[in-house]
């Protein structure tokens, strides 16, 4: 699926609904472990070194992945600098998000390798979105993968390239880019999401003109959807975020426009505006159609193996 037919799909409200929340279960799980994945600085960094990562196993299994490699990656595409790269790459490994080879011990620059569990979360991961698309067009990705869980080392890399050359989802715009760049920003624009209380359909059409207004209640006719968001200290409980940092932020998507209290600010519900859940709504369709297009090379194209193929092995 191209990310228009994605965006156009009369079920995409619903689908990415749902994925918000699974994503949010996903980071309440382990928040440390879903630390890479943070911001889109992080998120960019740990899908570019896990694309070579994936890469230098396949030319020689146990070569791992050299700390100077991730910052070389990380300056090649602009995603940080050599001295943020590196802080990035000593974090993950304080925390055992990577952990060096066995028996590297001697070894001058000693190779790291993805920990069990941040595998299976990154499979975890890939099945969610996988699981949207099957929603959309009732395919059977998701359980192809299950089938098949060896092929993630094959498709992750075709989804880093995808991303890091998606100017879509390296230069976001107005208030996904707010948010992207904080600490679990995307997690706040998930739990917004998965709290609008207004069914995606009463403003599939308004968010297809990513503004324009319909007929309807008073929050319709304004474009904009009610959450159940109604507190910024509960919502900066959750997250890595402290409520001074949540609050300037949201301060800042208000004064674009793209959010707002329905009644006294911070002690009210929360609403979102047509427009803002346009851009989620268009990220994630840019994203799903990367995602599906890398899974479809892996299981249609040089390997020869269908996914009906996939699901009855």
């Amino acid at each position: 699926m191209e990310a228009d037919q994605v965006l156009a799909h009369p079920a995409l409200g619903t689908c990415v609904r749902r994925q918000a929340e699974a994503l949010m279960q996903l980071h309440q799980a382990s928040p440390r472990l879903a630390s890479p994945f943070a911001t889109q600085q992080r998120w960019l960094m740990s899908q570019a070194a896990l694309a070579q990562y994936f890469r230098n196993e396949a030319a020689a299994a146990g070569s791992g992945l050299l700390a100077q490699r991730v910052v070389d990656i990380a300056l090649r595409h602009g995603l940080a600098s050599r001295n943020t790269a590196a802080a990035f790459v000593s974090e993950m490994l304080k925390y055992d998000i990577v952990r060096h080879i066995a028996g590297s011990a001697g070894n001058r620059a000693r190779p790291f390798e993805p920990s069990p569990r941040t595998l299976a979360m990154l499979l975890h991961w890939l099945a969610l979105h996988l699981a949207t698309l099957d929603a959309l067009d009732g395919g059977q990705r998701s359980a192809a993968l299950a089938a098949q869980p060896a092929l993630l080392p094959l498709i992750q890399p075709l989804i880093a390239d995808g991303l890091l050359a998606s100017r879509e989802v390296r230069k976001p715009s107005r208030t996904f880019s707010l948010f992207t760049w904080v600490n679990d920003g995307g997690v706040v624009m998930d739990r917004l999401i998965a709290g609008c209380r207004q069914q995606e359909d009463e403003t599939r059409n308004d968010e297809a003109g990513a503004g324009e207004t319909g007929s309807g209640d008073s929050d319709a006719v304004l474009g904009r959807v009610m959450t159940d968001v109604t507190a910024v200290s509960g919502l900066a409980l959750r997250l890595n975020l402290s409520r001074t940092q949540l609050g300037r932020k949201l301060a800042a998507a208000e004064a674009m426009g793209s959010l707002g209290w329905s009644g006294r600010r911070g002690r009210s519900p929360l609403w979102v505006s047509v427009g803002f859940r346009h851009e989620y709504h268009k990220a994630q369709s840019v994203k799903l159609a990367i995602i599906d297009a890398a899974f479809e090379a892996c299981f249609e194209g040089e390997h020869g193996l269908g996914i009906s193929d996939a699901v009855s092995a």
